[in-house]
């Protein structure tokens, strides 16, 4: 008879919890997705076709509790991924997602996305042929991981903005978004429901875990915006 490991039952244990707060999404709704305004409208077609490999796509994903996420960091986005390819009929994004990191097109990705509401940055230095390969290359070692739903940026699992983070690392030397500890993350902004956190976390918030958020890549000066608005 199969038995698990203690750390695989608590694992498997605060993934069914993940996905029972995923369940209550409609309680979220109509959160202040901060003050990022939308400048434009396209078609996905007309998206897709200005898609570079290395373009970095944020979104914002009506469900718990990657709103709390959102009104935790004071920003709109939530969730992020990574063009990995674009020889397709469409660009193929990498992402770290629950329960495994892998890839998605972007037309799903985007799908995603509350009123298809997106934004996608490029690094400021283009990215040459070699370097697009080690980003095709570096999702591809990242594939299959567990979500981390601990958000912990030294554990052996994923999350979406360490993810994107470490496939640019590797591919170019350039780090974007900044290292923040909960503390900094948390206590800084007054509106952060810490009930939640402490639900989340069995009652004892990590404090001085190191993590990297999804608005902390956004907000990044090694990129500038190629668009900005609604698929």
């Amino acid at each position: 008879m199969f038995n698990p490991s203690p750390s695989l039952v608590f694992y498997f244990r605060k993934c069914l919890f993940s996905i029972l707060l995923l369940s209550l999404s409609s309680l979220a709704r109509g959160q202040n997705l901060g003050e990022s305004k939308v400048q434009e409208t396209v078609n996905l077609q007309q998206l897709a076709s200005e898609l570079e490999v290395g373009d970095v796509v944020f979104i914002h994903v009506s469900v718990l509790p990657f709103e709390k996420i959102s009104s935790t960091t004071e920003s709109w986005v939530n969730h992020v991924g990574i063009v990995v390819d674009v020889s397709g009929k469409e660009p193929i994004i990498g992402e770290s997602r629950v329960p495994f990191s892998g890839t998605t097109t972007l037309s799903r990705f985007v799908g995603r996305s509350k009123a298809g509401r997106v934004e996608v940055k490029r690094l400021n230095t283009p990215l040459n042929e070699q370097q697009k390969n080690e980003v095709l290359l570096a999702a591809q070692k990242r594939a299959w991981i567990f979500y981390d739903t601990g958000f912990n940026l030294h554990s052996n699992r994923q999350f979406c903005s360490r993810y994107v983070r470490e496939v640019l690392n590797e591919a170019t030397g350039i780090n974007i978004g900044e290292v923040e500890n909960f503390t900094t993350l948390l206590k800084n902004n007054p509106n952060t429901d810490l009930k939640f956190w402490k639900i989340w976390y069995f009652g004892n918030i990590p404090w001085e875990r190191e993590t990297v958020s999804p608005a902390s890549l956004l907000q990044s000066e090694k990129m500038y915006t190629l668009f900005d608005g609604n698929v």
